[in-house]
């Protein structure tokens, strides 16, 4: 299996794993602060946990301009988007719903990267169908409504598809550090002000959901959203999603380890038509592996 992923892949599903461990954070830390306070302070504590390596990489930092500013602010304003949609959602619908639609962004960046002129080959697009069915397996329960949160969930999902593709674009051009670090204030920023115009945060509340917080500002944006960057200079923007959809798999991990939660045998046919997925759409063409055995001779 790891012969097929390379290192890059290997930083996503890291990625998928620190973000699928983040939902009991995300669970612990909902119950003490609203949707906007908790993203507000998991935004400023991603920022802040990223100023010592970019402080100790400075030298190596080369001037972005416009790239960087424009960019980063177009990626920060989808991500708050992407957060905001999600966790108000939550509020109106299942976690296995919610789990469900996030997880379309897996169809539809390939589906808006047609549109924006990048191939797509057949591998990934049966990738992209296993891991879908694994998604509803993994996620969805015998039966299924569609509400309010449902409709929040989805245009949640067309945040994430758009922030996957602006990664894409901008992690060949700038600097990762400094492109996490200006993503990060500008979400906490837009996350503040929806926190103090429909929230009434108090000190108190942050303090109780202290730990939950660090981990989702720390590990789970200050790491993981550097570390996607970092891959996605070399993965294309389909595989990307595809195989960090894998953050279900890794949230119900979590969810069995650390909250003692069921895993039942749907869940597990759901892991493994997900994990099965990621690794067709990336099982090597078998001209290609020749070639590569000759030129190894």
């Amino acid at each position: 299996m790891f012969n097929v992923l390379k290192p890059s892949h290997l930083l996503l599903v890291c990625v998928a794993a620190i973000w699928g461990f983040a939902f009991v954070a995300q669970t612990n830390g909902m119950e003490h602060l609203g949707p906007h306070s908790f993203n507000a302070a998991r935004f400023l504590l991603g920022a802040l946990s990223l100023l010592p390596l970019w402080f100790y990489f400075k030298k190596q930092h080369v001037p972005h301009g416009k790239e960087l500013w424009i960019g980063g602010l177009l990626a920060g304003s989808v991500m708050f988007g992407g957060f905001s949609f999600q966790q108000i959602g939550l509020q109106y619908t299942t976690a296995g719903n919610a789990g469900f639609i996030t997880g379309m962004y897996i169809v539809l960046v390939p589906i808006a990267g047609i549109m924006l002129g990048h191939a797509t080959n057949i591998k990934t697009w049966c990738g992209v169908a296993l891991a879908l069915a694994g998604l509803f397996a993994l996620s969805v329960s015998d039966e299924l409504k569609i509400n309010k949160g449902d409709a929040l969930e989805l245009v949640g999902a067309f945040f994430w598809t758009a922030h996957v593709l602006i990664l894409g674009w901008l992690s060949r051009k700038v600097d990762a550090i400094s492109l996490s670090i200006w993503q990060f204030i500008v979400a906490a920023v837009l996350a503040s002000l929806a926190a103090v115009t429909f929230e009434t945060p108090a000190l108190a509340q942050f303090e109780a959901a202290l730990l939950p917080l660090l981990y989702a500002g720390v590990a789970s944006s200050g790491i993981a959203f550097t570390l996607q960057i970092i891959a996605q200079r070399k993965v294309e923007p389909s595989v990307t999603a595809l195989i960090l959809s894998t953050e279900a798999v890794f949230a119900v991990i979590g969810g069995w380890l650390l909250l003692n939660e069921q895993l039942t045998s749907n869940q597990l046919t759901g892991c493994a038509l997900m994990l099965c997925g990621m690794l067709i759409s990336q099982w090597p063409d078998r001209k290609r592996k020749v070639s590569e055995e000759q030129v190894t001779i």
